[in-house]
């Protein structure tokens, strides 16, 4: 209708957002986030998901992202925005590689791309609510949006170019939680994959003139109203302390799932007391509900069964201390003393846990000793939080541990990531040899 006025849509107004400049402190923020993928993806590349998904890898720019993005998830080691309920590393960091390997000039320009990725993904997954994680494997749905606003930034598309890259990566969300159901299921690592490669699909198709949707997520078919009945739109939008939300995303030192890390902090300082193991009568685990709902898996049988279990967790800290990735292995999962342990564990929801998540992801252990004595630990915020931070250091360092534990000799997984670092001409040879040979 001739002089409409246009009323600006979500997307068009986040895509504003994501396009500004990206300050020096942030960049470096984004290469800490490159090191830990790395780490996860190349040690995620010896699991049997990859080596299936290695049989038929697709070609090209869209394989590359597609492949990559199944590599980062599958230890569950990878970041998180505990806010968002969500992973933003393992869709966007691989399908901005996969453009930058495509073309190679693109390079400087990564870590610009990786901030505006992490923050689209972010503020959506902010906003999509309780209703939409039921059921919704947010990491999925949501990281389309990032991985078509970090390749849009490579790409340099202006704004409206941008949104419809966003608004055409919704349209393809996907991801459902009943893969955590079946035992053996790689549906979760299919979901990061496809996210990857629809995120950079739309935005090479937005600039090429390809149009989308640009009120996929408010419109009376759109995202929201499919898939979240709870949301927010308001927080795609919202002001925060930080100019970019990638300052607030955790890093995750264990190799489970992040709801179980709060209660493996908790025992791990009961362990560092010099708690004795045979001496345990009981355990109890307290935490928030949704931790529960994830990660109540009293007898595990499969080594994601094993990292999606607060029993196996704690039981393993409580007998040996740090976990290793192997401690969630089929033969650690078998071993007497761990299955004892297990046994004795009992998991509940309770404050002030629950009434502080996600804002804080809290647990506390009490142990009950053969004695009588009972012994308590608490942890209301996991290491790597924000409010419990990793340091730089200790981010790269567990990148290192990752790659060695993949195989890699020091030398070159140092190289890796001190080419990464600094964005040298070498890094891409590197990386392709890493991950892609």
């Amino acid at each position: 209708m001739s002089g409409q006025i246009h009323q600006e849509t979500l997307t068009e107004a986040l895509a504003r957002r994501l396009t500004v400049a990206v300050d020096a402190d942030t960049r470096a923020r984004a290469g800490l986030h490159l090191a830990d993928w790395l780490g996860c993806a190349i040690a995620g590349r010896m699991q049997p998901a990859a080596e299936t998904a290695a049989m038929v890898r697709p070609e090209g720019m869209s394989g590359d992202a597609f492949y990559l993005g199944l590599l980062g998830n599958i230890l569950e080691m990878d970041d998180v925005d505990k806010r968002a309920i969500l992973h933003p590393g393992p869709s966007i960091i691989p399908a901005a590689l996969a453009m930058v390997l495509s073309t190679p000039d693109l390079l400087p320009h990564l870590p610009d791309a990786i901030v505006s990725g992490y923050e689209a993904t972010i503020r959506l997954g902010r906003a999509t609510g309780p209703g939409h994680y039921s059921l919704w494997h947010t990491t999925g749905t949501c990281g389309a949006i990032g991985a078509a606003a970090a390749c849009a930034r490579l790409l340099n598309l202006d704004d409206l170019h941008t949104a419809h890259a966003l608004s055409l990566a919704m349209s393809q969300a996907a991801g459902l939680w009943q893969t955590r159901h079946e035992p053996g299921s790689m549906g979760k690592q299919l979901h990061t994959a496809h996210a990857a490669r629809a995120g950079l699909d739309a935005a090479r198709l937005a600039s090429a003139g390809f149009a989308g949707p640009l009120s996929i997520l408010e419109g009376q078919q759109g995202f929201f109203a499919a898939c979240a009945p709870q949301a927010n739109s308001a927080d795609i939008l919202k002001s925060y302390d930080h100019d970019w939300l990638i300052h607030e995303v955790s890093f995750k030192p264990w190799a489970a799932c992040r709801h179980a890390h709060a209660a493996i902090d908790a025992a791990l300082e009961l362990h560092e007391r010099g708690l004795d193991a045979d001496q345990i009568e009981k355990i109890r685990v307290e935490t928030y509900a949704d931790a529960l709902k994830f990660c109540d898996k009293p007898d595990p049988s499969t080594t994601i069964e094993a990292k999606f279990s607060l029993q196996h967790s704690v039981a393993v800290v409580l007998r040996k201390g740090r976990p290793e990735i192997s401690d969630f292995d089929p033969a650690a999962i078998v071993r007497s003393d761990n299955a004892g342990l297990r046994a004795k564990v009992s998991v509940a929801s309770a404050d002030p846990y629950e009434a502080a998540y996600p804002a804080q992801y809290g647990a506390a252990v009490t142990v009950t000793l053969a004695d009588g004595q009972q012994v308590v630990a608490q942890a209301p915020d996991a290491l790597g939080d924000p409010e419990n931070p990793l340091s730089a250091e200790e981010v790269r360092q567990k990148a290192m541990v990752l790659m060695r534990h993949a195989g890699m000799d020091e030398s070159s997984a140092q190289g890796l990531l001190d080419h990464a670092g600094a964005l040298s001409g070498n890094f891409l040879p590197a990386l392709r040899e890493a991950l892609l040979s």
